[in-house]
């Protein structure tokens, strides 16, 4: 079987995802789409008429982001027409999921070249979800057609799905106010050491003017005392009736976990930030690589998908990362760098736990609750990020993965390359 390499890896600055507050919210999803797949062209003099295919991932395809933003991104971005482009959601865990069809593909020879990642406009996707809300129009899983799955497979809101882990496991509210303010820690100390500048390029529009050069989101002046002053931010909505019935996002859980009684721990600090942004990945062939000029930077060692509990939703990373682990022949020991989403704060706190990690292995320049989770766009991004980290501390190994609505979870594990033969 062929090998998969990553080339290059680029993403846009996250913007605070709220309209009228955030440099990138009034622009459309296909420009931010755009920019990083132009950045991928560009840096890497790439002919485009040789771009198999461009794989994207969008988590809410609806008004702006609709229509199959992969294929239109890439014409909006100067690609030769024959690039054909597609769209998959994944909920977030999209960002890897492009990234893994986009290297099984290479792997299997079918292709030699494709562009893959994701977009997502959040300060978009609130906006519109509002209106439904106003409109009397339900979320997909408490529409009329998915009752009958909700009977089954009750669903209810992550922010609560992730206060009933942090209740079910033991977490403390100290605990999981410390993992906020580490990303908080470690992105600052990224950012003032230049370490996300190589990766990221700034969102301009359409006379040059720069909007948005570098991270909008982090709050470096937080402090755990701070934290510890913010009010849980989901027992406002886990008991207003749902329905005629009276059903509630609390009773979704006690359907299934009727003994649990949910303590509330999440808030704005140590929860995932809503920004908008847009990551793209180079994912080539040796053979392309060595036609093209081109030095690969990774190599995409394994991918694994995983399916968990989905009324808690958000427990499939670790078990994601066994199967990933297993399939590369590898073991926890042999990954240098773990990249997993910080979604909520109890996500990352039970995946070191569970896997009896070092934090100085994860998640080592911040995460989405300092930076900010652009749903579709953040599997590629933290793709790109590790892949930076390797090549910073000439380490070796690094694993992805991250928690997605339904009770899902991709994973993948890149290797740094230094060997390449031209």
């Amino acid at each position: 079987m062929a090998e998969a390499y990553i080339i290059d890896a680029v993403r846009t600055p996250r913007g605070i995802g709220k309209q009228g507050k955030g440099a990138l919210a009034a622009e459309h999803p296909q420009h931010l789409a755009a920019t990083v797949m132009r950045a991928i062209k560009d840096r890497n003099s790439l002919d485009t008429s040789t771009v198999d295919d461009v794989i994207w991932s969008v988590s809410t395809q609806d008004g702006m982001q609709a229509g199959d933003l992969g294929r239109m991104a890439a014409l909006d971005a100067g690609y030769d027409i024959t690039s054909s482009g597609t769209t998959l959601d994944r909920f977030c865990g999209g960002g890897i999921t492009s990234v893994s069809l986009a290297a099984a593909q290479v792997m299997s020879g079918m292709e030699d070249c494709v562009v893959a990642g994701g977009t997502e406009m959040m300060s978009l996707t609130a906006a519109m979800m509002q209106e439904k809300m106003k409109a009397g129009i339900k979320p997909p899983m408490m529409g009329s057609y998915n009752e009958r799955l909700q009977s089954v497979h009750p669903q209810s809101h992550q922010g609560i799905c992730g206060d009933a882990i942090a209740s079910m496991e033991g977490f403390t509210r100290q605990e999981l106010d410390e993992v906020g303010h580490r990303s908080q820690q470690r992105a600052a100390a990224a950012i003032e050491a230049g370490k996300f500048e190589a990766s990221v390029v700034p969102v301009t529009d359409d006379a040059g003017n720069v909007l948005l050069a570098k991270d909008e989101y982090p709050r470096p002046e937080t402090t755990l005392d701070g934290l510890a002053e913010l009010q849980p931010a989901f027992a406002k909505i886990a008991d207003v009736p749902l329905d005629a019935n009276g059903t509630t996002f609390r009773g979704l859980i006690n359907q299934k976990y009727p003994d649990l009684e949910i303590e509330h721990f999440h808030h704005a600090g140590n929860s995932s930030g809503v920004v908008d942004g847009a990551a793209a990945v180079l994912v080539a062939s040796k053979d392309y690589a060595q036609k093209n000029g081109l030095k690969p930077r990774a190599r995409i060692v394994a991918t694994a998908n995983m399916g968990d509990d989905p009324t808690l939703m958000l427990n499939a990373p670790v078990p994601a990362a066994k199967k990933v682990l297993e399939k590369a022949g590898l073991t926890k020991d042999d990954i240098d760098l773990f990249e997993i989403n910080e979604a909520f704060a109890v996500v990352a706190a039970k995946f070191v736990r569970d896997l009896e990690l070092d934090w100085d292995k994860v998640n080592v320049n911040g995460g989405s609750i300092a930076l900010g989770h652009p749903i579709g766009a953040t599997g590629s991004i933290l793709i790109g990020t590790v892949v930076d980290e390797l090549e910073r501390q000439d380490k070796r190994y690094g694993l992805v993965t991250m928690c997605a609505a339904g009770g899902m979870a991709p994973a993948i594990i890149v290797e740094r390359v230094t060997d390449f033969v031209d």
